[in-house]
């Protein structure tokens, strides 16, 4: 694909088919997403479609599960073929294959409860004795392969064409000064000069055999009723071929002979190769973000291996795709991890800076999880694999870049429009061009001594005209998008930004204002009980029992603080010193010290609520316990507003319909919670905080970080209503919240931002994952939208001008006030670096960079 028509032309073929539910193709990456059902239409189908259509297609991956492709080593022969086809008609479990002696790879479809895909490629190697090694194909190895054949194809027709056309230039230009060299090229063959004949042999070849693909792709798109670069490339150069061939035909049959210009043809053919190789390597570069992370997923990994009764057996190493869940993995020191898992046995600390940003190495031990693709650094782990293939955290990230990267930003819509009427267009202006120099030739409007003795007036207006044909580019507009988008997601992947989607991108520039969740977004969300007060003579202990009991089947984040503290007052200094030892006594003593609990029910922002020994428990905020009307006392009341005042959240606590006690919970703010409340506001952003709590607490908390704008006492479900109201002047609104109960609400923004995702890189609801649970990184995927975009306008801005001032130039618009022409070949030369540069200026954004805060603030460190 060449442009912006290419993507509307096979998106158009693909949507046609049937079975076909979505199609999404992408220019820059050169890769397409189709959502088919397999029951009406096949892969193979698909790809026959595209081909059809002029364009080369392979399939690179598939989401059937049980499906894979495996690569084989050995299989040379015709005796290879066939011992492998006997392997695997004798494997159970095996639905069908299919065997591609060329490629030597083999694609099965198994069923997943009888083999698994490790014991196929094992069976393969054991029936072989070794002579055949099978291996899982990564579809991102493969991709890359493609790339690089398509590289290595452009070179070689580049180089082709080379060789081709300097002598034809040579000629031209240099051999009439050298005079015997002439002397023997304007001999006569018959007819027709020997220089000449030279010349039409050399070009010939550089014109239908080198330059082949371009009139197959020409034909496939005009077949199709579409058009693209290919047609203009074939209109210009065939012009000035055909053209050339009949001056060289007349000039040997009436001895007059005209001026040729076939080097311009062979000329502007190698421009465009060279700017089209120029260009496949540049795209490639734009797709180094995803390289990298796939280049974290080491090759191999240690198996270790176990008899029946769990006794170690000995170790093997094992393709890193053949893990399956449940596999104990071996990890050495300075290797890198090969799965998501939890650490059976060893302590060492690992570097997850390639994954989730995060600098500082992380102490593993035994239980702590652990991310594939992360390095160990100092200790030998024992790891047993949790999640493996697409279920990684590292797959889900290159998943949302590729995602992102097939997705059109609004303004894509442009390019598109652009690109469905800009050949046409071209065509005519070429025409024009033709029409207005050639009846003002015949008229005499213009000086004889402008057409050179051995030309003539049609020769003067066709010279034009093919240059206002092969100096027009669509292929600029077509990238000047796409390749933006595609460099910054994969920057922002690098920096733990990642982003969704072009779409949001572009809304992420415009933001006004931002809505941060309090607890776990501004705060540490690492709450903890400061506080307890009994009102009612009951003892602290049986107090705390009972309310760690009300809150053990709640997952807010205050429940857990609260159980924390209950099980400290109650069991500190009781416990042994081992780690593993404190967790198995202190699941034992959880199952002892706790109260029953019945009719348990969660009221999201107001507390939960339960019976204990038949009476009703309520633990939450004051709106809970005025809703079953319990009278708070005055001693109790005064007692709250003074905790409230200094940031801390008051949970009130009544039994059998009597209010018994409270207790203080404070949650730290975030150390650059300030910071980056100021940062934003000197980008011009409006910050806004919406919690649950209290408004005594909320105000404390939005006074401590710089946030005039609070709304508090606010449900989940309310939060959505307050950004619905913020956009209803028209305002774009972004969201910032940590993910757990903030659905409706970054659903409901424009801009949705999850922090602190860590692991759990599926947010369904949000547009941008915030990896590390850091809040300058809001300032990074904003200023990084920014930049992207105004790289974006640029590159429009060059790509529009481009032909705004080529086609008039190319047209002869100044040739008569300063006697500048533009010859074919020079026009078809400024065509092939155009869109090379705008892949370039993407390019820049790869030296992209954080914002430092104090740039931001415009603070001066000393």
């Amino acid at each position: 694909m060449t442009c912006a028509a290419c993507v509307n032309s096979v998106e158009g073929i693909l949507k046609k088919l049937p079975g076909v539910n979505r199609a999404v193709v992408a220019l820059a990456t050169s890769l397409g997403e189709v959502e088919y059902d397999p029951t009406a239409i096949s892969k193979d189908e698909i790809v026959q479609a595209i081909e059809d259509a002029g364009f080369e297609a392979a399939l690179v991956q598939s989401s059937e599960q049980d499906k894979a492709l495996l690569g084989l080593i050995g299989l040379h022969t015709e005796r290879d073929v066939n011992l492998l086809y006997d392997i695997l008609r004798k494997t159970e479990g095996l639905r069908q294959f299919d065997v591609n002696s060329v490629r030597a790879e083999v694609e099965i479809t198994f069923d997943p409860e009888v083999v698994g895909l490790r014991s196929v490629v094992d069976i393969i190697d054991m029936e072989s004795s070794g002579r055949l090694k099978a291996h899982v194909q990564n579809p991102y190895v493969r991709s890359s392969s493609n790339d690089a054949q398509e590289a290595s194809k452009m070179l070689h027709l580049l180089r082709s064409s080379l060789f081709l056309s300097i002598p034809v230039f040579f000629m031209r230009m240099v051999c009439p000064h050298i005079s015997f060299i002439n002397s023997f090229l304007l001999m006569h063959c018959g007819p027709f000069r020997i220089g000449d004949l030279l010349k039409w042999m050399l070009v010939s070849v550089v014109q239908f055999v080198v330059g082949k693909r371009f009139y197959v792709a020409a034909y496939r798109a005009l077949r199709h009723g579409s058009t693209n670069m290919d047609v203009l490339v074939v209109l210009g150069t065939t012009a000035t071929y055909v053209y050339s061939v009949c001056a060289l035909l007349y000039g040997a049959f009436t001895g007059f002979h005209p001026p040729m210009y076939f080097e311009t043809s062979a000329m502007i053919i190698t421009f465009v190769l060279l700017g089209k190789y120029l260009e496949v390597l540049a795209k490639g570069r734009t797709s180094d973000a995803i390289k990298k992370l796939v280049e974290l997923v080491p090759a191999t990994a240690i198996l270790l291996l176990k008899y029946k009764d769990g006794k170690y057996a000995g170790e093997k190493e094992i393709d890193a795709l053949l893990i399956q869940p449940g596999d104990v993995l071996k990890v050495l020191p300075g290797s890198k991890i090969p799965a998501d898992g939890i650490v059976t046995w060893g302590t060492s600390h690992v570097d997850e800076s390639m994954v989730t940003g995060e600098s500082a190495s992380i102490c593993k031990e035994v239980s702590s999880s652990v991310i594939g693709g992360t390095m160990n650094l100092n200790g030998i782990l024992h790891i047993q694999a949790a999640k493996v293939g697409s279920g990684t955290v590292l797959s889900q990230i290159i998943s949302l870049v590729e995602t992102a990267q097939m997705s059109k930003a609004p303004i894509q819509k442009f390019a598109d429009y652009v690109a469905g009427i800009f050949v046409p267009i071209v065509i005519t202006l070429s025409l024009l061009t033709f029409c207005t120099w050639f009846v003002c030739g015949t008229l005499g409007a213009y000086p004889n001594s402008w057409v050179s003795e051995t030309s003539n007036c049609f020769v003067f207006s066709l010279m034009f005209s093919i240059s206002v044909v092969v100096i027009a580019c669509p292929c600029a507009l077509g990238l000047a998008t796409p390749t933006a988008v595609m460099v910054a997601t994969g920057v922002g992947a690098n920096h733990g930004v990642l982003v969704k989607g072009g779409d949001a991108l572009e809304r992420a520039q415009n933001v006004n204002y931002i809505i941060f969740d309090k607890t776990g977004t501004l705060t540490q969300g690492k709450a903890t009980v400061t506080t307890t007060k009994v009102f009612s003579g009951m003892d602290v202990g049986d107090f705390l029992t009972l309310v760690a009991s009300a809150e053990a089947s709640s997952e807010h984040p205050l429940a857990k603080a609260i159980l924390d503290y209950a099980f400290h007052f109650h069991f500190f200094g009781k416990l042994p010193s081992s780690k593993d030892d404190v967790k198995k006594r202190k699941e034992d003593a959880f199952s002892q010290w706790l109260l029953e609990v019945a009719d348990f029910s969660a009221l999201p922002g107001k507390g939960v609520q339960c019976l204990i020994n038949g009476k009703m428990i309520l633990v939450g905020n004051r709106t809970l316990i005025s809703e079953n009307g319990v009278n708070i006392p005055e001693e109790a009341e005064s007692f709250l507003v003074d905790m409230e005042l200094n940031a801390k959240t008051g949970i009130l606590v009544a039994y059998d319909g009597d209010f018994i006690g409270l207790m203080g919970v404070t949650d730290p703010l975030k150390r650059e919670a300030a910071v980056v409340i100021e940062g934003l506001k000197k980008m011009g952003i409006y910050p806004v905080m919406v919690t649950g709590d209290n408004w005594r607490t909320a105000l404390a908390v939005a006074k401590e970080i710089g946030i005039e704008d609070v709304r508090a006492e606010v449900m989940p479900a309310g939060k959505a209503d307050v950004i619905r109201s913020f956009q209803k002047d028209g305002s774009v609104v972004a969201m910032v919240g940590d993910g757990i109960n903030d659905s409706p609400a970054l659903a409901a923004a424009d801009v949705g931002m999850a922090i602190g995702a860590g692991t759990d890189i599926a947010i369904e609801a949000a547009d941008y994952v915030l990896v590390r649970n850091n809040l300058e990184d809001v300032i990074t995927a904003i200023d990084l939208s920014r930049k992207t975009f105004s790289r974006i306008r640029w590159n429009y801005f060059f790509a529009m001008a481009y032909n705004i001032v080529a086609i008039p130039v190319a047209a002869g618009a100044l040739f008569p006030f300063t006697g500048l022409q533009m010859p074919p070949w020079l026009a078809g030369a400024c065509m092939a670096f155009s869109s090379v540069s705008v892949v370039c200026s993407s390019l820049l954004l790869r030296r992209y960079r954080k914002p430092r805060l104090t740039t931001v603030l415009q603070i001066t460190v000393e």
